[in-house]
């Protein structure tokens, strides 16, 4: 059925798009000519609607009136799209730039990194290592180092426990932690600090590429100092860090993990002077790195963030409690059961025997200072120092000072004291510089203090006296005495006791400690022969050349009066103190040097020092020093001694075994406080002689008594009231020599 009224029109959509004429522009143009009018846009939603190609349009039409609408946010939305399109270039640009730059940063160091092996052991110093008399270590000096170890000869403990305190991420970053960085960042800022002081965040490779100093060397002409180039190395400035960075990457890229980690274990400083976890572990306990337990590896690694403050050496149960911590983390990361770790918590690690004995500090200080500096203390070699010291009777002297100071000397006194022990020969057996015992590296009072010997001077001045021929059983007056010293004037010494004795034997007035008879003496028999015999028994500090050099007003240390003393029990022959027998270089058994004492050449005649030890027998016996005398009746002699003002106290003495000397005094010099040689200091010697001859046999000591002069012949009554006739000169001579021997003190 058709519609005539509409013509003959297809029931189709019309094209979208006006299909192209093949007539080309002139068949178009007429066809539009033919062509009917448009018909009006449908209203929207009615039948007569376009598709989605007209609503594009639509909503094209319609953005285009809201910018012609609104301009100015047309204009800030292209600034916009521009700044983006800035950023995302300048960002990429930088990016790459940077990228290359660090790909250069560690190309650089990657071609200066050495062989891993040339890297574990990173000391600037040697270790010296010292031996006692019995071949048994007691001391550790320099810098330790036991022998390169790897990540897997270790024990398994020892690793585990480094990797879960240090860097548990070790085995998954590229050198670099980014994320330990930013909590780093963030907890040193939470806490208050600077984002790089504190909490480093630095990664085992980070703190490997320190301890390498990012391949620098020491060089002495750079650094004024070792300590310099250390705090130089240690710097935490952010181009250090970046650095540090740089070349913990090139490592990564270089070695393994395991030959980083293996750098680290060798090269990390864990207290007490050891470098490297093989020294620390034969330091602390005695065995080798491979041998360690868990709660043993847990304190050597506690050890790595406070090596000196955490040494088990210097405060044990703060190191176990750092261990604690370490065995905790170790069980949370999986490393340890939960039984393993409470077990290892329950049974801190301990220290070894050796480790944990501290004797004989100030007596490895002394040796050390003793030595060549390039063997010693300046040593690139590790040498082993075999020593003199005897630890039984180190520990008795230790003990004895202890006993004493708790016992007898008040709380608040500051005052201090050492103890030297020797034999005859000068091989010092035990040293105490100070009241502290079991330390290093402080002042120590038996060889580092001068002071003024008080009456311990005065044995020398009998033996000259002695070798010139007096005899102990001589006599001297003591009485009031003056002379006239050349630019001084009038010099008048008194007796301590401030009374005089009259006329008394050279043995009583050394056994009672005489000022006036040992003045008379010394001037009688010359200074400059007095100054020659305590020279050549050891004296080696300057004396005075004045009168009262003879009351002790030279200064000396403890160290050279035990070995003068020592002198007197081997016969007369002087002796150098000494403590070092060998060395030689560790692992070697060719002696580089041996010992540089012992027994020198003779002073004065055997019969002079046998003598000399029968008179000072009675000052332990009957005089000053009484409180020293030894129980059993050991016989001992010494002598005691106490400066102007009281300000040094001295007792030495000896048996037929040891020569023991003991100082006491204050460090500021003031004056002790009811203290003198045959006090306190008697006491210690006493204390420190009965623990030396524990267990020894008692034997006499070397003393020769004196000749008994000859009984005067009986004459008669008569012939007592009937002088000799005498020629004038001769009586007049004799009148002049009598009154010479009143003023002078010359024997009868």
């Amino acid at each position: 059925m058709s519609d005539s009224g509409r013509g003959g029109r297809r029931l189709v959509a019309d094209r979208r798009y006006p299909r192209k004429s093949a007539a080309g522009p002139k068949a178009s143009a007429g066809k539009s000519r033919a062509s009917k009018p448009a018909q009006p846009k449908p209203a929207k939603g009615k039948g007569g609607g376009k598709g989605s190609g007209g609503r594009g349009r639509a909503a094209s039409a319609r953005r285009q009136d809201r910018r012609r609408r609104n301009p100015i946010a047309a204009f800030f939305g292209g600034i916009f799209r521009w700044i983006l399109r800035l950023i995302w270039t300048v960002t990429s640009r930088v990016a790459l730039v940077a990228m290359l730059l660090v790909a250069m940063g560690v190309g650089f160091y990657y071609m200066t990194l050495p062989p891993v092996g040339d890297l574990l052991d990173g000391r600037a110093r040697g270790s010296v290592t010292l031996l006692d008399r019995h071949d048994r270590v007691f001391a550790w000096r320099g810098d330790q180092f036991g022998g390169a170890v790897t990540a897997s000869s270790i024990s398994p403990h020892l690793r585990n426990a480094v990797i879960a305190t240090e860097d548990r991420r070790f085995y998954s970053h590229f050198g670099v932690s980014p994320r330990g960085i930013a909590s780093a960042v963030r907890i040193n800022l939470s806490e208050g600090r600077g984002p790089l002081s504190g909490h480093g965040g630095s990664t085992i490779s980070q703190q490997t590429a320190k301890l390498l100093c990012l391949g620098e060397e020491y060089d002495p002409e750079v650094w004024e100092s070792e300590n310099a180039y250390v705090n130089d190395c240690r710097r935490t400035t952010l181009m250090r860090k970046g650095r540090e960075a740089l070349y913990a990457m090139a490592m990564e890229a270089k070695y393994t993990k395991d030959e980083i980690l293996s750098i680290y274990l060798n090269r990390a400083y864990m207290g007490a002077g050891a470098y490297g976890a093989e020294a620390a572990s034969q330091r602390y306990f005695d065995k080798h790195a491979a041998e360690l337990n868990p709660e043993e590896a847990a304190m050597l690694a506690g050890l790595l963030t406070a090596p000196s403050s955490l040494s088990p050496t210097n405060d044990l149960e703060r190191s176990q409690a750092r261990a604690a911590t370490v065995l905790r983390l170790m069980q949370e990361q999986g490393y340890l059961t939960e039984e393993q770790a409470e077990h290892a918590t329950a049974n801190p690690a301990t220290l070894s025997d050796e480790a944990e004995r501290r004797t004989g500090g100030y007596f490895a200080d002394w040796v050390m200072s003793t030595g060549p500096d390039f063997f010693t203390r300046d040593t690139t070699e590790d040498v082993v120092l075999s020593t003199t010291l005897d630890p039984r009777l180190q520990q008795a002297a230790e003990e004895a000072m202890q006993t004493v100071y708790a016992e007898k000397v008040s709380p608040d006194s500051v005052a201090q004291a050492a103890i030297v022990v020797m034999s005859a020969d000068g091989a010092v057996r035990a040293m105490v510089g100070g009241r502290k015992t079991g330390v290093s590296g402080v002042f120590n009072r038996a060889t580092q203090a001068k002071r003024q010997t008080g009456s311990s001077f005065k044995p020398f001045i009998y033996a000259t006296a002695l070798e010139l021929g007096r005899s102990p059983l001589d006599t001297v007056v003591d009485e009031p005495f003056c002379m006239n010293v050349p630019g001084s004037g009038q010099w008048c010494p008194r007796n301590y006791s401030n009374d005089y004795k009259g006329r008394v034997t050279l043995a009583t007035a050394l056994a009672n400690s005489l000022n006036i008879p040992a003045v008379k003496i010394s001037e009688s028999v010359g200074r400059d022969l007095v100054h020659k015999v305590a020279y050549d028994f050891g004296i080696e500090s300057e004396l005075n050349d004045t009168p009262a050099m003879a009351l002790g007003s030279s200064e000396a240390s403890l160290l050279e009066m035990t070995g003068a003393y020592s002198g007197f029990l081997n016969g007369g022959s002087a002796v150098t103190p000494y403590g070092l027998r060998e060395l030689r270089f560790k692992g070697e058994d060719e002696v580089v040097m041996g010992s540089g004492g012992g027994i020198r050449e003779r002073v004065i005649r055997e019969e002079a020092a046998g003598q000399l030890i029968w008179m000072m027998e009675k000052v332990i016996a009957e005089g000053t020093g009484r409180r020293a005398r030894l129980p059993d009746g050991r016989p001992a002699a010494g002598k005691t001694g106490t400066s102007q003002e009281a300000r040094d106290a001295w007792f030495i003495g000896f048996t037929s075994d040891y020569v023991t000397g003991v100082w006491m005094g204050n460090d500021d010099n003031t004056p002790l406080r009811g203290v003198t040689g045959g006090g306190l200091p008697a006491d210690i010697w006493r204390e420190t002689m009965t623990r030396v001859h524990d267990g020894l046999p008692v034997e006499a000591l070397p003393a020769i008594a004196p000749a008994r002069p000859e009984p005067e012949p009986q004459v008669s009554e008569q012939q007592q009231r009937q002088p000799a006739p005498q020629p004038e000169r001769e009586r007049r001579d004799g009148l002049i020599q009598q009154v010479l021997r009143d003023l002078l003190g010359a024997p009868d």
